[in-house]
């Protein structure tokens, strides 16, 4: 009697939305973003938002998917799952949650519970109702409260984490803030202009020097032109 193995199928999503709002959403994408731009020359940092990770062989009923993850030691690339075991039985090192207005504390400690389970490092929180950002690292095998979160770094990323009026600002380990689209693109539309505006000033400074020449050499055309009336006067120019 032959007995076959039916291939486990790992479901792509899970049901729910990315995010319930605008401002999670936009959270969302520039931490994505801007830890996906932190590593872009290290093949081998894998980075996701809202991709189900499953961390046991097998059991598809065991899931979570991180509003962004961050995985080092795994290839650049899609997937339609994060399945562990396929990864060399690595799990996310860095995860970072947004809490939704519809997030239930008991969710959120569900969740915590399976990161402190499952191998992750670095798991950081942020209510952007309340502007208030947790984290915790793993120390000695178990998750511990980072304290005090501002101005922390983390060991993993090397970014910073400030909390001002605006909300949760994260800066890259060369100084420079994460930013959403927008913000990109008024940066660069600032540096655009920046750019615009030195090289009008090094226009206007090559056209300033291109006239002191022209009077320099209208002055010494006009020397020449005097030395040159004063030997038709039998005087040396020199003896003046």
């Amino acid at each position: 009697m032959q007995v076959t193995t039916e291939e486990i199928i790992y479901p792509s999503s899970d049901g729910q939305p990315m995010a319930e709002s605008t401002i999670q959403y936009e959270l969302i994408v520039k931490i994505k973003e801007g830890c996906e731009s932190l590593f872009k020359n290290d093949p081998n940092v894998f980075v996701a938002a809202d991709l189900l990770w499953y961390p046991v062989e097998g059991r598809i009923d065991i899931s979570q998917a991180p509003d962004t993850m961050v995985v080092f030691g795994r290839p650049k690339g899609d997937r339609l799952s994060y399945i562990q075991y396929r990864e060399d039985n690595i799990p996310p090192q860095v995860v970072f949650e947004i809490r939704s207005h519809n997030d239930r504390q008991t969710k959120m400690n569900k969740k915590l519970s399976f990161y402190q389970r499952h191998g992750v490092e670095e798991y950081y929180l942020y209510d952007p109702e309340t502007n208030e950002l947790q984290g915790w690292q793993r120390i000695e095998g178990d998750l511990e409260v980072i304290e005090p979160m501002e101005g922390w770094i983390s060991p993993r990323l090397g970014v910073r984490f400030e909390l001002g009026e605006d909300g949760l600002e994260i800066y890259r380990p060369d100084g420079e803030k994460f930013l959403s689209y927008a913000e990109l693109e008024e940066q660069r539309a600032l540096d655009r202009q920046r750019l615009q505006q030195e090289a009008q000033r090094a226009e206007q400074a090559a056209q300033i020097a291109e006239q002191a020449a022209q009077r320099a050499e209208q002055a010494e055309q006009k020397s020449e032109r005097l030395a040159a009336k004063l030997r038709e006067l039998n005087i040396d120019p020199d003896s003046i």
